[in-house]
């Protein structure tokens, strides 16, 4: 699609740009600005001088991130990787925080080719209650954890507001801090999840390639662009203090799904400056039921140079390393360019606690080590686990 022409009013949206009804608009054009600044990009004309003033440049622009993420610093990865451990340094020090994800719901409504959840897979579907949500996370937070990821499938029906409500209000109780990655919502039930604990808003745009977005998702709420577009600036007027910002890498050109990425978080931080800013990074994992092929493998060094652009970038966002990836991998890029990582994993519905377990997982993960390998894997490193880094006064 051309976007300068629907910047300029003289082109049809698709179908999968326009709003359903009783979904917020939000009337901003950072989503135009963004879709065209990547149309215009061409990573080949990136050279190794561009590659090596972006390195020594004090603060790194929208030109050089660019350049970092360009095939032309592939040989300067190295360097890369030293002047992103500076960054990190200089702003969380040697510490690492520690979470896990809580499956609580695998119910979707969406046809995402590359998912587990796909409604057309027949996979166990399944929902914890109050009684099991509450034995999970007291499973979870007895391994020291003092913060959790909630997630659900994308499902209103099955995984409502109330429901994810009650789930984070249940987490309250356990855990210091409290995030979600659901489905996008309005700003009133933004709101309504901020009055029952959430701290920090996730949401995976998948690609930023919208003709590419239309073809992965043909059915579903989920297959309307520009609502997930705006998914964090809604968390962050409902009140919520920090947002996530992801796409799956291998669904697209990876390079220009990770440039849109680091560009959408900057006009967002530009556009409201308490927000807490963070990055996930994960690539496409085999599925259950699935045989979705990737559009190109992203291999580990490409994925290192996707973090470490991301850090010499945003230097103050948290990065979390998934546990997608290998121990060996995860284990390396700590303390240089991440900040965040999982431990203690499941992804199915329902792991955690004895006689709980009731559905399948979204994706397989590499690294299911628990709360306590991890934490004597960062300090193996000269690395301090941390639990939770946010104080409430």
């Amino acid at each position: 699609m051309d976007v300068k022409s629907i910047l300029n009013g003289s082109s049809e949206w698709p179908d999968y740009m326009d709003y359903l009804p009783n979904m917020d608009l939000i009337r901003e054009n950072i989503m135009l600005r963004v879709l065209a600044s990547v149309e215009s990009l061409e990573f080949d004309r990136y050279t190794p001088d561009d590659v090596r003033r972006a390195l020594g440049a004090r603060e790194c622009t929208v030109y050089d991130f660019a350049a970092l993420l360009s095939q032309a610093a592939v040989p300067f990865l190295e360097e890369v990787a030293q002047r992103a451990r500076k960054e990190t340094r200089a702003r969380f020090g040697n510490s690492v925080t520690l979470f896990t994800p809580l499956y609580i719901a695998n119910y979707c409504v969406n046809q995402c080719v590359y998912c587990g959840f796909n409604r057309s897979n027949r996979i166990k579907r399944a929902r914890l209650e109050s009684d099991e949500l509450e034995r999970e996370m007291r499973a979870i937070a007895a391994s020291g954890l003092e913060e959790i990821l909630i997630l659900t499938g994308e499902s209103p029906r099955m995984s409502n507001v109330a429901y994810i409500s009650n789930a984070c209000a249940i987490a309250r109780k356990y855990f210091r801090v409290v995030g979600v990655e659901v489905y996008p919502m309005n700003i009133r039930e933004y709101t309504a999840l901020h009055s029952c604990g959430v701290d920090f808003v996730t949401v995976f745009q998948e690609t930023y390639n919208m003709q590419r977005y239309g073809e992965l998702h043909p059915g579903g709420r989920k297959r309307i662009f520009p609502y997930r577009f705006h998914a964090q600036e809604r968390a962050l007027m409902g009140g919520v203090r920090g947002v996530g910002f992801a796409v799956l890498l291998g669904l697209s050109d990876f390079r220009a799904d990770a440039f849109a990425t680091g560009l959408h978080a900057l006009m967002i931080q530009k556009k409201y400056p308490h927000a807490e800013i963070s990055f996930s990074c994960p690539r496409l994992r085999p599925i259950p039921g699935g045989s979705f092929t990737v559009s190109r493998d992203v291999s580990e060094a490409e994925l290192f140079q996707v973090m470490c652009a991301y850090r010499i970038f945003m230097p103050s966002a948290n990065i979390t390393i998934s546990s997608r990836e290998s121990a060996r991998f995860r284990d390396n890029v700590v303390g240089i360019a991440a900040t965040k990582i999982s431990a203690g994993v499941d992804v199915g519905v329902g792991r955690h606690a004895k006689n709980v377990a009731k559905g399948e997982e979204q994706f397989e993960i590499d690294d299911g080590r628990s709360v306590s390998e991890i934490c004597e894997m960062l300090a193996s490193r000269g690395l301090q686990p941390v639990m939770s880094e946010y104080i409430y006064v």
